[in-house]
C-alpha cells in the first residue's frame, strides 16, 4: 500500500473529505469538537467551510491520507486546548499534561478496507509528536467488535487505537451508537 499520510494542507482536499457535497448544506466540516459549541451551532452552509478555511491559514487542523494524488483519508488533530474537549464533562482529563486530541478519522467510500485508518492514527500520532505534545489522546467507542454505524464510526474502536499503541487511560460518560467511548491515551516522551 502506498498510502502518505501528511499535515493538511490543501483545503480543497479537506471540503473532499469533510465537506459537503451540496454547498449549501450544513455538514459538520469536521467542527464540532474543534470550536466552542456556540459556534458550532451559529455557523450555517458555506460559513462552516469558510471557518475551515480560517483554521487552515491558523495551521493544519489534521492529517490527510493520499493514494498517489488522490486524497482518500482524514484525521482531525490538535491540541486539546483548542477544541470543546478542553471543557467536555462527558470525556475527563486524567491529568493536566497538555496533550493533543484526535477526534475524527474518515476514509473515501472505495478505499475502506485497505488500513488506511491504521495509517491516518499513525500519522496523527506523528504529527502530535512533531508538534511537541507528551502525550495523545483518542475518544473512541468500546465496541467489543460490534459493527459500529458508518456514519458514528468517525470517532474510531478501541480495537484500532489498541492497535496503534494506545492504551485506555479512563473509562468517560459518552456513549456514541449505543457504545461507550473510552479515553485512550499514547505517551509521546519515550
Amino acid at each position: 500500500m502506498g498510502i502518505e499520510v501528511v499535515p493538511a494542507a490543501r483545503f480543497a482536499d479537506i471540503a473532499t473529505m469533510v465537506g459537503p457535497k451540496k454547498p449549501d448544506s450544513d455538514v459538520c466540516w469536521c467542527l464540532s469538537y474543534r470550536v466552542t459549541s456556540k459556534e458550532n451551532q451559529a455557523l450555517h452552509r458555506q460559513e462552516r467551510g469558510r471557518r475551515v478555511e480560517q483554521l487552515l491559514r491558523e495551521g493544519p487542523p489534521g492529517v490527510l491520507a493520499y493514494d498517489g494524488d488522490d486524497v482518500v483519508g482524514w484525521a482531525a488533530v490538535h491540541p486539546r486546548a483548542d477544541t470543546s474537549f478542553a471543557t467536555n464533562r462527558r470525556i475527563p482529563h486524567v491529568d493536566d499534561l497538555d496533550v493533543w486530541s484526535v477526534w475524527c478519522i474518515r476514509v473515501r467510500p472505495g478505499h475502506r478496507g485497505q488500513g488506511i485508518s491504521h495509517a491516518l492514527l499513525e500519522g496523527a500520532v506523528q504529527f502530535a509528536r512533531d508538534g511537541g505534545a507528551p502525550a495523545i489522546e483518542g475518544y473512541p467507542v468500546d465496541n467489543g467488535g460490534e459493527k459500529v454505524d458508518l456514519t458514528m464510526a468517525y470517532v474510531g474502536t478501541r480495537a484500532l487505537f489498541q492497535k496503534a499503541g494506545f492504551r485506555k487511560a479512563a473509562d468517560t460518560e459518552s456513549v456514541l451508537n449505543g457504545f461507550p467511548r473510552v479515553l485512550m491515551r499514547l505517551d509521546l516522551t519515550n
